[in-house]
């Protein structure tokens, strides 16, 4: 079993590079296993189907102690579900799943398009629009609705401008990084008093909703969630809602540099869903996944020593031509009439998310981008000039101009 010598740190390249870091670091070697060195740490990073089950088996990979102390206080939380492994992680998760139903889904898909289209009602014809911005506040208006949390119409862009930050800034340094601490801080506090002001009867939710479930559920010792911890769990559940306006505005870019596919859109059904899964393959969003080896492991003749963090490259999984011929042609056509392995397609992580740490609203990304995407290809607008590149330096990418569009009509 080979045990390579990893002499320099690449904390800075990785932030350079972003997105490329670890496909380049690949392709040097010519391998899937890269042998490396982060913020200090020894790191081993995997990339294919065969790696992220790897990666997913709790007896080689645990979560605990492997995600940074900069990502938790931005975009998960201290605390958050995600920094537990074993029973205590099938415990929390619990009340996520009871929370992703059929039924749930379409509520929730309901509350959403009834926000986009009281945001659209505005847009005036001949004035631009941001559509990243509109998006983020319908989708906050929609997700607020459905899980059952108090908050006056005036106050909706206020909670979409701190989820979005939250997420913009979790994987960067200075005001971006700053400005999600503090939009985290502010959040957790307001809905730790809901959750209590919920248990004590001093504010009414409706029966089953996220913040019902929420304030009740019970971990694995029985006892409820802190206020604090609550209300990290559900942020967890609206913020990855509201995330899925990154994907609206590459919906719009999509939509403006591959037109072929408005009308096909328009129909939405299967094909909306394909469109809505070859956004998430083909745009960038998470770069890898981070975990700990749990002992001495030996991946395809490569050891991995016991404590070192485990990376799983997921923008260059979803971008080799090995599962994705032409990877870098925008296809949805490629999501039709084809079984997806679960551990093929992994923009938002891999597996079962009854079993593993995937993601459990992935269901509620995929139905509510199937559904806006359907509704921007009926709308009409002009592409004003803007500067439309998306940098895979930056973490997490979107348009540099966050997709400008002008209303033709109402």
């Amino acid at each position: 079993m080979r045990t390579p010598r990893v002499h320099w740190d690449q904390s800075l390249q990785a932030l350079a590079k972003g997105y490329a870091w670890l496909p380049d670091r690949r392709r040097r070697i010519d391998g899937d296993v890269v042998h490396t060195r982060v913020m200090g740490q020894r790191a081993v990073a995997l990339c294919g189907p065969e790696a992220a089950q790897f990666f997913y088996d709790e007896k080689n990979v645990r979560r605990h102690t492997a995600i940074p102390g900069p990502v938790l206080s931005t975009l998960f939380g201290h605390g958050a579900v995600h920094t537990l492994d074993g029973d205590a992680h099938r415990q929390r998760k619990a009340f996520f799943l009871s929370l992703v139903t059929r039924e749930s889904t379409a509520s929730l898909v309901q509350c959403v398009a009834a926000a986009w289209e009281d945001t659209v009602v505005g847009w005036a014809p001949g004035r631009e629009v941001v559509l990243f911005d509109e998006a983020s506040r319908a989708l906050t208006a929609g997700v607020r609705r459905w899980a059952g949390i108090p908050l006056e119409t005036g106050e909706v862009a206020a909670l979409a401008a701190d989820l979005v930050a939250m997420v913009d800034g979790f994987a960067t340094a200075g005001p971006r990084h700053w400005r999600a601490r503090q939009a985290r801080t502010r959040r957790e506090a307001w809905l730790g008093s809901l959750v209590q002001d919920v248990r004590d009867g001093r504010a009414e939710t409706p029966e089953g909703s996220a913040l019902d479930v929420v304030a009740r559920h019970r971990d694995a010792d029985g006892e409820l969630l802190d206020p604090r911890t609550a209300a990290v769990e559900l942020l967890n559940v609206i913020r990855p809602t509201v995330a899925v306006c990154w994907f609206v505005a590459y919906a719009g870019h999509a939509l403006h540099r591959w037109p072929q596919h408005r009308e096909p859109l328009q129909a939405g059904g299967g094909f909306a869903v394909a469109f809505a899964h070859e956004l998430r393959r083909f745009y960038p969003f998470a770069p890898f996944l981070g975990g700990r080896a749990a002992r001495d492991l030996d991946l395809a003749g490569e050891r991995v020593p016991a404590g070192s963090l485990v990376l799983l490259d997921l923008w260059g999984q979803n971008h080799d031509s090995r599962w994705w011929p032409d990877p870098y042609r925008f296809d949805p056509h490629r999501f039709l009439h084809r079984e997806i392995s679960p551990w093929e397609l992994v923009p938002q992580g891999a597996g079962d998310p009854h079993t593993g740490h995937r993601c459990p609203g992935e269901p509620f990304t995929v139905a509510i981008l199937a559904e806006l995407c359907t509704r921007l290809a009926h709308r009409d607008y002009r592409v004003p000039e803007q500067d439309l590149t998306i940098s895979l330096s930056r973490i997490p990418a979107r348009p540099r101009s966050r997709f400008v569009l002008v209303p033709t009509s109402r």
